[in-house]
This record gives structure tokens, C-alpha cells and sequence, in this order.
């Protein structure tokens, strides 16, 4: 798994935060508030849809299964996905993110192949 955080700079002062495998076990990818701008998914390498949970939550304060997630992407089997928010969509405390093969609070388990999550943030 490789995680990566690129910083676009002026004049936006965005950061694109990327895990080529991302799964059930939590990722911190800020530990502050801010604003998610995109999000791309690329579960193309499954046969399964796989479905990307973000907390408005510092990692510590997550258990994946258990932390019911504010908001749940469902990405089909296959299917890489963009989605942009041109609005911004706000974070008051931190972003945590996972990815599990179902979608709900309970979902935990890893995609069988790697999923490859982006997140535009600022």
C-alpha cells in the first residue's frame, strides 16, 4: 500500500490525499477540518462493488464495523469513479477514511483486490 499526499499550492492550497490500497482498516487523511473538493475511485481490479467510508472523525475516535460513517460511496464492480464536489463537501473535525465490501456501519472487510482512493481536500 502506498499513501501519498501531493500539495497543489497556489493558488488553491489543495492537497489531493491518495492510497493505492485502500481497505477495512482506517486511514487518517487529515487531522483538521476542511473541505473535500473530489473524490476518485478506481475498483476496477473487483468483481465486487466496494464501498469507501469517510468519518468526520479524528482515526482515533473510528472503529471501522462499529462508527457508523457520515457519508458512503458506492463504487460497482469494475468501474473506476470521479466525483466531484465543486461546492465543497465540509469537514468540522478531521477526515478518516476505510473501504469494505459492504456498505453500512457494520461493513469492515477488505475488497479482494486493491482499491485505489483519491481524495481532493483543502
Amino acid at each position: 500500500m502506498t499513501i501519498s499526499v501531493l500539495d497543489l499550492a497556489a493558488p488553491s492550497g489543495a492537497k489531493i490525499y491518495r492510497s493505492t490500497d485502500i481497505g477495512g482498516t482506517k486511514e487518517a487523511v487529515k487531522a483538521s477540518s476542511g473541505t473535500i473538493y473530489a473524490i476518485i475511485i478506481d475498483n476496477s481490479a473487483n468483481a465486487a462493488a466496494s464501498f469507501l467510508k469517510l468519518w468526520d472523525l479524528a482515526s482515533g475516535d473510528v472503529t471501522v464495523g462499529t462508527t457508523a460513517p457520515d457519508w458512503i460511496v458506492k463504487v460497482p464492480a469494475s468501474v473506476k469513479r470521479t466525483i466531484a464536489i465543486p461546492e465543497g463537501l465540509a469537514f468540522a473535525t478531521a477526515l478518516t477514511a476505510a473501504c469494505a465490501t459492504a456498505g453500512g456501519t457494520a461493513g469492515s472487510t477488505n475488497p479482494t483486490s486493491d482499491v485505489d482512493a483519491s481524495i481532493v481536500y483543502a
